[in-house]
């Protein structure tokens, strides 16, 4: 069963969409989506995935950031830090649904989401599971590794945002980029962990994956490199591989 859900954020309302199991009460799946994403995911990538763990027993809340899709505020204000609190509202939220077990609760994340999941499961004591899709671990990295790397820096310090791809970004956002190091959060988190990366990722290369790997504290923890996969998985096979991982581990460990 699919309901839509409404909570907020410093006054904002976000949109999400829960996922509820036949059998409840039953653990709980919060997903983070990636930069300029929405819930959907593409290709529909976070629908599919959800109503694939929500068979296996598990409620799952998939949400927009306060900016994206169809929650309030817009891109423009968009910052890592705020990205952070919305989904430790989302674990909140998820936890005071009646057919949740809030004992046992995952978060899963992709791309920029999946540096928000691994910064809210070292924030917050209620997550006991976290999966890493294609999640970036050096932000400042990748971005800085942009030819018009130099440019967009001097755009920001002068107008205080950039235009990126039809989306306003303010330099809040850059701010959090040299300032959130997600590897060093991640030594607050204790549990288990999987990280799930596509070998031909060339947005977030593979090697973020064993980053997060080396980073993580938990002797729980493993990698799954999905061979010839891009940034978001896009065949049927590919996807099909991503989400069964993650549905036995996390079925195993919630």
């Amino acid at each position: 069963m699919q309901q839509y859900r409404q909570f907020e954020v410093h006054g904002q309302a976000i949109a999400a969409s829960l996922h509820v199991p036949a059998t409840t009460p039953a653990p709980a799946v919060v997903m983070c989506h990636g930069y300029t994403g929405m819930r959907m995911e593409a290709h529909f990538l976070f629908v599919k995935a959800a109503r694939e763990l929500c068979a296996a027993g598990m409620n799952v809340l998939r949400f927009d950031f306060r900016g994206s899709g169809e929650s309030e505020g817009t891109f423009e204000e968009m910052t890592i830090e705020g990205e952070i609190a919305d989904a430790l509202a989302a674990v909140e939220t998820i936890c005071a649904e009646p057919t949740v077990d809030p004992t046992r609760v995952g978060v899963l994340g992709l791309s920029l989401g999946g540096l928000v999941a691994a910064c809210t499961a070292a924030r917050s004591d209620r997550v006991t599971a976290l999966v890493l899709w294609s999640a970036v671990a050096d932000l400042m990295g990748v971005f800085s590794a942009r030819q018009d790397w130099d440019e967009l820096c001097t755009t920001v310090q002068r107008d205080g945002y950039v235009d990126q791809g039809a989306h306003r970004v303010g330099e809040g956002f850059y701010e959090d980029c040299q300032r959130i190091d997600p590897l060093a959060e991640l030594t607050r988190y204790g549990g288990p962990a999987l990280v799930v990366h596509g070998s031909d990722d060339h947005t977030v290369p593979p090697e973020h994956a064993e980053m997060y790997l080396a980073a993580l504290t938990t002797d729980e923890k493993s990698v799954h490199i999905v061979d010839g996969a891009d940034h978001t998985f896009t065949s049927r096979a590919w996807e099909a591989e991503a989400i069964g991982v993650s549905r036995d581990w996390l079925a195993q460990r919630l």
